[in-house]
């Protein structure tokens, strides 16, 4: 019944309309009632004393009951609702105008007495009511004194029992009800707008929840985009929900997105991986199969070309799983890297020491552009390594004889940018986005190697991100490519 925020707004502004309208009732009527009693009693507080000052209610220490009884009379006469008492000195009642059965009370209290006697015009003072043990009503009281002594007390209650009655009886007056009919009507009114308020209020907050619900519905297969929408001075809570929504569900589609195409790449990964080890594991087992068949039959230069080609299938089986492995742990969550300061420029010149031999066997020059003071780097000198070991493999492979192959450091804004260019047969436009992908090779427009298992562009753009960095590629074909990216340099 309660399961949305409007019925319980609703529930709510309900139960708080009821209990201010009951509040309002019961504090109404009260004041009223303390109202009436203070009055009453103000314009009756000398009642008592006028009738003592006219008439001798104690005569020769009795009590004159030919006069109390012309009281009781005359008050009866003039206002029926008033009861009179006469007290001793201890609050005894001594006579009354009430009828006998109706008595419950022996004793008046003094203490009200007193009070009444000694504080006039702090009204309403309630004194003990002769006809109910529990109950207090308004009261008028005057000493009686004879010869100078005071004696007893005229004791005159206000407002009697009949009156009780009838006050009960005006709660179904015209006037009563109509008060009672105006608070109800006025506390209808105040529900019905306070409802079409939280109606209105709540609008936008079951257009989100829609939003969010067809969102939550909605196929993840296929991009949802339904979004909620946002007003362009920014809005309150609801709408800054809403912008984290749509922030969100756009971060979500993006996320799906990049699973599918993940998705994608590690069935291409899979076809690839597979690929590449049935041809050398295929090779290897054909020439392993025929040395065991036919060694008896194979000459000694035979055995050695067979034993040659099948070492070579297996160097590039060993060279492929390594990749793979190292791939894997470049893209594990638990790589750490031991970053510290490292001179980039001798890293440099030894990896380029490294491949000189090989470059000059393909008839390539490689050649360097930096000078010595080039600042420290700040990185995983291992990684760093790996980085030029894979680009300058790279660059000699698709290099033709005579070409060259550069290695240039410069640096700007505290960061060292290091290059990688090659004058090789260049990549196409369309290809260049996806060189970086696992097993990519241009094996048509660059005549790859067969050696090469298109995973060295991918390590070195995985290690490169993690320094934080981005690797960049620019080539034109038959002109060349271009490989550059940054590292942080060491502040002394």
């Amino acid at each position: 019944m309660f399961n949305t925020l409007y019925s319980k707004l609703a529930a709510s502004l309900f139960g708080l309309v009821v209990l201010i309208g009951l509040t309002f009732f019961l504090l109404v009527r009260y004041s009223t009632e303390m109202y009436q009693q203070e009055l009453n009693q103000k314009l009756n507080s000398s009642l008592a004393e006028h009738i003592v000052a006219e008439e001798a209610l104690l005569k020769n220490g009795k009590i004159n009951r030919a006069a109390l009884k012309e009281v009781f009379h005359m008050l009866m006469v003039v206002n029926p609702s008033i009861e009179v008492y006469l007290l001793d000195r201890q609050g005894k009642i001594l006579d009354y105008s009430a009828p006998d059965e109706k008595i419950r009370r022996t004793h008046v209290s003094l203490a009200e007495i007193n009070q009444f006697i000694n504080n006039r015009g702090q009204y309403p003072v309630l004194g003990d009511d002769p006809r109910d043990i529990g109950r207090k009503k308004i009261f008028s009281v005057a000493p009686v004194f004879q010869n100078n002594i005071m004696e007893g007390y005229l004791y005159i209650i206000l407002a009697s029992e009949e009156i009780d009655s009838i006050a009960h009886m005006l709660e179904g007056s015209y006037i009563a009800r109509f008060t009672v009919w105006g608070v109800v009507a006025s506390l209808v009114i105040t529900l019905i707008m306070g409802l079409l308020i939280f109606f209105w209020l709540t609008g936008r907050l079951r257009t989100l929840a829609e939003v969010m619900t067809a969102y939550a519905s909605q196929d993840k297969l296929e991009q949802f985009t339904q979004r909620y929408d946002v007003r362009e001075d920014g809005g309150d809570e609801v709408d800054r929900l809403g912008q984290n929504f749509n922030a969100m569900a756009d971060r979500i589609d993006e996320q799906m997105q990049a699973l599918k195409r993940n998705d994608n790449q590690r069935r291409e990964l899979i076809a690839n991986v597979s690929h590449d080890l049935r041809t050398p594991l295929a090779t290897l087992h054909g020439y392993l199969e025929t040395l065991m068949l036919k060694e008896k039959q194979l000459s000694d230069e035979e055995r050695n070309r067979y034993l040659e080609i099948a070492a070579s299938h297996s160097h590039r089986l060993n060279q492929l799983v390594s990749e793979l492995f190292e791939l894997a742990k470049l893209d594990s969550v638990e790589t750490l890297l031991n970053i510290e300061p490292f001179s980039l420029a001798e890293l440099t010149q030894d990896v380029v020491q490294k491949f000189k031999l090989a470059a000059s066997e393909k008839g390539i020059n490689i050649k360097t552009n930096f000078s010595d003071s080039i600042s420290y780097a700040y990185g995983d000198i291992g990684m760093m390594q790996r980085v030029l070991e894979n680009l300058l493999e790279n660059a000699l492979r698709y290099t033709p004889k005579g070409g060259c192959v550069s290695v240039s450091l410069n640096e700007e804004n505290h960061k060292v940018q290091v290059k990688v260019a090659d004058t090789g047969c260049g990549i196409p436009d369309d290809e260049l986005p996806h060189i970086f992908d696992r097993f990519y090779r241009l094996e048509k427009s660059r005549k790859a190697n067969a050696d090469n298992a298109g995973l060295g562009l991918a390590i070195v753009k995985r290690i490169v991100e993690l320094h934080g960095s981005q690797i960049k590629a620019e080539s034109a074909p038959e002109k060349g490519t271009s490989f550059s990216f940054w590292v942080e340099s060491w502040q002394h």
